[in-house]
């Protein structure tokens, strides 16, 4: 996570380590001046086809189907105030309130462009929005991830006008109220600025960025997983040699090997080919082809997003030479894809990370006592633990179904296609939350197993001081007990820390 205090909204340069600064609250949003300058010279584009009398589509006409009715000049600003109120009917539980800051991010970002023909006074009040904590309300479910994220971001920008919801100081207040606490004045839209709010991709990709953050230390904790799994069962490190792995080379595949050496470094419980037996079962054997398939993964959206975050994904949009263009940059294919990928790619390390959970806890493929109970038999020990594993990734299975496979039309027919991005990059984010889960499990029974063979003095310093923290949050069992919340507790800590980074 970056340490910058300020960042920059300038439409270039934002990434997902500035946003998760901006998101968690420790950092600033600004805008440039140069790019203060390039939304003025946007603004005044717009303003001047209206004086000449252009139509100028979602300006001076209906939307969607509705695009070939005329408005009236008198009309505009009211054309623009409707739109919010019509499109903020999005239904469910409220998204998390990082989510939502990264959306205004990321709305902010693509507004200071300077393609969408906004207001500097209504930029500015989304700005001052993320800096004092100002917090829409915004239901989870409603988008189509085409036209934009539109009922999601229509719930973010009625609070600019006052109306809607919005949580500030922890506390849900109407709009008009959360901005007035927050020292703030609400703002009257004119003509394309409501359209210029809603018409986006920022719902999705704000959910996207948070959750390939989180993949990322997901990822991680997975291959240090693995490493204690493999301490704990005297896995065989030959399979890993870099030399082997060089005829076969995909990247990421000797990246997790490469770091599983590194951190099992000094490990005298690791062995060698032969040593106890010849081959270990896949979901050791194969970590770093499958590890690194994940990896993958990771590395396809991540630079799908990157490109996201700065484009403006505007509809018309407002080009420099002064055309004012219909297009079809709203429409969220390209992040719908990468999101449904990530969706196989995080499920895919709590399977096999399932697998190693069962190797560990079944006697026949462990040698270590059944379940790994101090008293087998008068305890169960962490029988159950894995049937939870076993249900998570069960449940990603059916998360993980592309999302972008399904088309509804909207619209009187007029929007034929639509992505399904938003759903995809929710079921992204809890397959990801539900594999940190899959992960922690696994670590707690490694911890477990080591504990049992009395090897913690045996194992690399990396992981050993990997197992202080597990052990910190979940100690060994000297019988059974509950163990709930602290499998929550660090699937939580898996989810944010960055000590493997």
């Amino acid at each position: 996570m970056t340490n910058d205090k300020l960042v920059e909204l300038d439409g270039l340069t934002l990434d997902r380590h500035k946003i998760e600064s901006v998101v968690y609250g420790s950092a600033k949003v600004v805008i440039p001046e140069a790019d203060l300058i390039r939304v003025r010279a946007s603004r005044e584009r717009i303003e001047k086809q209206l004086r000449d009398g252009k139509v100028i589509y979602g300006v001076n006409t209906g939307f969607g189907k509705l695009s070939d009715i005329e408005i009236e000049k008198e009309d505009i600003a009211k054309l623009q105030l409707n739109l919010l109120r019509a499109d903020a009917v999005g239904v469910g539980d409220p998204l998390p309130t990082p989510i939502v800051r990264a959306m205004m991010t990321l709305r902010a970002n693509a507004l200071a462009k300077g393609f969408s023909g906004i207001k500097e006074d209504t930029l500015l009040l989304l700005v001052e929005m993320i800096n004092k904590g100002v917090h829409p309300i915004v239901p989870c479910k409603g988008s189509v991830g085409a036209s934009g994220d539109l009922a999601p971001l229509a719930h973010v920008a009625i609070v600019l006008i006052g109306e809607g919801k919005a949580e500030f100081e922890g506390e849900v207040l109407s709009g008009g109220e959360a901005l007035k606490r927050a020292g703030l004045k609400p703002v009257t839209l004119e003509a394309k600025e409501g359209l210029a709010l809603i018409n986006g991709t920022q719902a999705m990709t704000g959910v996207g960025v948070v959750a390939i953050n989180e993949a990322e230390r997901l990822g991680l904790a997975a291959d240090m997983a693995a490493c204690l799994t493999m301490e704990a069962l005297q896995g065989i490190i030959s399979a890993f040699d870099p030399e082997l792995l060089a005829v076969r080379p995909h990247p990421e595949l000797e990246f997790v090997a490469s770091r599983m050496r590194n951190w099992l470094e000094g490990s005298k419980r690791i062995t060698h080919q032969g040593e106890v037996r010849m081959q270990d079962a896949y979901s050791i054997r194969c970590i770093p082809q499958v590890h690194g398939a994940s990896w993958q993964a990771f590395n396809y959206v991540e630079d799908r997003l990157k490109i996201e975050i700065n484009s403006a994904t505007d509809n018309p949009v407002i080009l420099e030479n002064g055309e004012i263009i219909s297009g079809g940059h709203f429409h969220g294919q390209p992040i719908a894809l990468a999101m449904d990928f990530l969706k196989v790619g995080a499920a895919e390390w709590a399977n096999i990370s399932e697998r190693r959970t069962e190797r560990l806890v079944n006697p026949q493929l462990s040698g270590l006592s059944p379940f790994l109970a101090m008293d087998p038999g008068l305890e169960c020990g962490l029988m159950v633990v894995q049937y939870a594993a076993a249900a998570l990734v069960s449940e990603n299975k059916v998360l993980a179904h592309p999302a972008s496979v399904d088309s509804i039309p909207t619209s009187a027919n007029q929007e034929d296609h639509v992505s399904m991005g938003t759903i995809g990059s929710r079921q992204a984010r809890e397959i990801i939350h539900n594999s940190a889960r899959v992960i922690a499990i696994e670590l707690i029974c490694a911890s477990q197993a080591i504990y049992l063979e009395k090897a913690e003095s045996q194992l690399a310093p990396a992981t050993r001081k990997y197992l202080e923290i597990v052990r910190g949050i979940c100690p060994p069992l000297d019988g059974d007990r509950a163990i709930s919340d602290q499998m929550e507790e660090l699937a939580q800590y898996i989810l944010r820390a960055d000590d493997l980074k």
